[in-house]
């Protein structure tokens, strides 16, 4: 997986690219902490060029989810294809996280 990470309005985009699965999920989660750290708390993970996710990235998302919402913060998707958004429904993630259409409609949700 390809990861590129920008700082947006009061929020931090990491766009995955490619095939998000178990070679990801530790830069994905290191990200994600290093940006709390730093004192971040909203995140949206944009999927636009995501071709494949697997249980272990989904998993990483949800413990990351849980990191962020401790901090007090949130993590939204933005950008799922509709195979990749069957996953989220079939393993009912689409319940835990709020998913967008557009990168613009997950910033604004934020504001």
């Amino acid at each position: 997986m390809e990861q590129t990470v920008k700082k947006g309005e009061n929020v931090i985009i990491i766009s995955c690219a490619g095939r998000p699965d178990i070679t990801a999920v530790d830069g994905f989660k290191k990200e994600i902490k290093t940006q709390l750290e730093a004192g971040e708390k909203n995140f949206i993970i944009d999927m636009n060029e995501a071709i494949y996710v697997d249980s272990s990235f989904l998993g990483a998302l949800v413990a990351s989810l849980r990191s962020v919402s401790k901090a007090g913060g949130d993590i939204k998707i933005a950008n799922l294809k509709p195979h990749l958004r069957s996953i989220f429904e079939l393993t009912r993630l689409h319940k835990l996280f709020n998913i967008y259409d557009s990168l613009e409609e997950a910033e604004a949700s934020l504001k």
